[in-house]
């Protein structure tokens, strides 16, 4: 399994090509991520959404047109995609999309492997995360970060909630777990648990 970033939008949000003998899949696409695959001549069989926050989904449309499947927690929603309140912030509009499979909270298999998923909310309503366990990564959105944590201040938002999800679903992880997340470098559980002081 090969593991690629793309970072692009306002924001500068991470979007991640799993590539293996089994298929392509994406998780999250932030803007240009279309275009990026394309140059790279990669077919994207899948796309799994941490959460559906703006910068993280601007160019589902375009991978949608051209017969991506697309995976979420929940329904796409200008609440979600934070439309609803985000006009005067000066963000940009999402171009809609549908989500055609909703994802459960438990094991299941995605990316044609093994795949723990978890329902980690405080950053956004419907953050999820995915643990391969066997590729010894977990993507985890915004909810945690090198050194820090999602932001809670947006509508939907809930620091005690996040700070639970991320103790008690992230951080019983390996410590050697890889956390590749929606902005920023990679760390891993290890790491965090010794010096993020969110979580002390």
């Amino acid at each position: 399994m090969k593991i690629s970033t793309y970072t692009g939008g306002m924001v500068q949000t991470n979007g991640y090509l799993v590539e293996s003998v089994n298929g392509n899949y994406l998780v999250d696409a932030p803007d240009g991520v279309c275009e990026w695959l394309v140059k790279k001549g990669v077919r994207i069989d899948a796309l799994y959404l941490t959460h559906q926050h703006y910068d993280h989904v601007e160019d589902v449309a375009e991978l949608q047109r051209r017969g991506v499947k697309v995976f979420g927690w929940a329904n796409y929603s200008k609440d979600l995609t934070l439309e609803t309140y985000g006009a005067s912030w000066g963000m940009p509009e999402v171009d809609p999309y549908q989500v055609d499979e909703l994802i459960p909270e438990g094991k299941s298999e995605y990316f044609h492997v093994p795949t723990q998923v978890c329902h980690v909310p405080g950053h956004s309503p419907d953050s999820i995360t995915f643990h391969l366990r066997d590729a010894g990564v977990v993507f985890v959105g915004d909810a945690l970060f090198a050194g820090s944590i999602g932001r809670c201040d947006l509508p939907g938002g809930d620091f005690d909630q996040l700070i639970s999800g991320i103790k008690d679903k992230l951080l019983i992880l390996p410590d050697d777990t890889r956390v590749l997340s929606g902005h920023g470098p990679e760390t891993t559980i290890g790491h965090e648990k010794l010096t993020n002081s969110y979580l002390r």
